[in-house]
């Protein structure tokens, strides 16, 4: 019997974090390879990264339960507001909640990182908003960005360029053009593990009229599609070590490239929407294997 603890732990979404989290160990690595990591950075945006997420997934329950696409049709996991665990006024209680405590924890990361540099640090206090209100309106609101296709757009935007950049620049003070390609890499993995989840989600997104990437180009063209994303976050990887070659433990990332080979052939082969279910846990720890082993690479 499900528990309210339990409840709110399940919407959360906790198997979402390691992915979250990999944009702000990307540029944390990237900053340490150039002598300039700040433990207090990586700590304070590790944990305005996990409120954000944590934000982001409890707005989506109550969103897409509102919109219809958390309905008995939906193949994956059942959310919190659909089953009735919690109800939408406490759901939207919580969008505060964690809506608050993101700025609290932005703001104390910009501070320990920018001090008093006041042009630079209003900068990012308003990208924090927009991730804020990226995040409540993926599926909230009269006309929710994520049901006009574009969710891709903004996964690659914040937990690639934007997690990446932004976390490379709060260490270092400064943006070096190479860091744009790892950037990239986990913009590229990280949409792949949205568009395995929307491939799933077809049939009840439809029904829901939410018009995501494999909606609108049909089954077979998603996994094209999703191949196009693997391949291009590897070689994203591999052009950031030739254009910056240091040493043979940069290509220590090649590691994860079995894994995320078995994702592509396993999305491309499984044709029922519940099959897909673990590739999507799957490629989120594959995508956080790969920052590890891209970074540790770029240390040794």
């Amino acid at each position: 019997m499900s528990t309210p603890a339990s409840a709110w732990i399940s919407a959360a979404r906790p198997r979402t974090l390691p992915l979250a989290l990999a944009s702000i160990l990307m540029g944390s690595f990237l900053a340490a390879r150039e002598q300039l990591f700040n433990g207090w950075v990586l700590a304070l945006a590790c944990l305005t990264t996990i409120f954000l997420q944590i934000l982001s997934n409890l707005a989506n329950d109550y969103g897409d339960s509102v919109h219809g696409a958390d309905s008995i049709e939906r193949e994956g996991p059942k959310r919190a507001v659909q089953a009735g665990s919690i109800t939408p006024q406490a759901m939207k209680r919580a969008i505060y909640v964690f809506s608050g405590l993101s700025v609290v924890s932005g703001v104390a990361l910009l501070w320990v990182s920018l001090g008093a540099s006041w042009q630079i640090f209003l900068t990012f206090f308003g990208l924090g908003i927009v991730c804020i209100i990226a995040a409540i309106t993926y599926t909230n609101g009269s006309r929710p960005y994520g049901y006009a296709g574009l969710g891709d757009i903004s996964v690659m935007l914040f937990f690639g360029l934007t997690g990446v950049l932004g976390t490379y620049y709060l260490h270092t003070h400064t943006l070096e053009p190479p860091v744009f390609l790892p950037a990239a890499a986990c913009g590229f993995f990280a949409t792949a593990v949205l568009n395995v989840n929307n491939i799933r989600d077809m049939k009840s997104d439809v029904q829901a009229g939410k018009m995501s990437i494999p909606v609108r180009l049909g089954a077979a063209k998603a996994r094209v599609y999703h191949w196009f994303l693997l391949v291009a976050g590897l070689a994203c990887a591999v052009a950031y070590v030739l254009l910056r070659p240091a040493s043979v433990y940069q290509w220590l990332f090649l590691l994860a490239v079995p894994l995320v080979l078995v994702n592509g052939l396993n999305v491309q082969r499984k044709t029922q929407p519940a099959e897909l279910d673990p590739y999507l846990k799957q490629m989120a720890l594959t995508t956080l294997l790969f920052v590890i082993t891209f970074g540790i690479g770029q240390l040794l």
